[in-house]
């Protein structure tokens, strides 16, 4: 990223500073372990990345694909386009399942995830978006931000953050997942 988009790494890290979230400390919990207290709210930092991402000209991007239940037939056709994997599918007498992978932003090639919703999310980005992206040839690397403990700390919970994932990811040992990615931990 800094050798071949540095433009791009600082318009990501300019769109992470305008990020007020101060302003995004909305949410009243119910939950029993902090009741009435006040929480960074997922949404509104979620609206606030969005707003600031779409202003730079990054895009939500969709990749369709169709999936059936022969492993053999979809090896085979994985890397060809929807309508000739749909076809293949068909004319092999199998049913052609449409499916899609969406990503939040991607620009010039470089796809960015922010999650600040539940965990488990992160490592569907992390696995399956950009792994499906990066094999599709739309992105080079991906980009996934995160809260860090300290700031997960005053969110719901179940949230994800920065030091949990990395370990998840430094677990798998390198090369998995076979994409090049980049976790990004924000604070407030």
């Amino acid at each position: 990223m800094l050798v071949h988009h540095k433009e791009l790494w600082d318009e990501i890290l300019d769109v992470v500073a305008r990020v007020d979230a101060e302003a995004c400390r909305t949410k009243i919990s119910k939950e029993k372990t902090m009741p009435g207290r006040l929480l960074y709210s997922p949404k509104d930092m979620n609206d606030m990345f969005k707003a600031s991402f779409e202003e730079l000209g990054w895009k939500q991007r969709r990749q369709t694909f169709y999936v059936t239940d022969d492993e053999d037939l979809m090896r085979s056709i994985y890397s060809r386009p929807e309508e000739e994997q749909k076809s293949a599918i068909g004319q092999a007498g199998r049913e052609p399942i449409m499916s899609y992978n969406q990503t939040d932003f991607v620009k010039n090639r470089i796809a960015v995830e922010v999650q600040f919703g539940k965990y488990a999310f992160v490592a569907h980005d992390l696995f399956v978006k950009h792994l499906s992206f990066f094999v599709a040839d739309i992105i080079d690397v991906g980009i996934e931000i995160l809260p860090m403990k300290q700031m997960e700390r005053d969110m719901s919970s179940g949230v994800p953050y920065y030091e949990r994932d990395l370990v998840n990811v430094i677990r798998q040992g390198r090369g998995v997942p076979a994409v090049p990615l980049i976790l990004l931990g924000v604070l407030p």
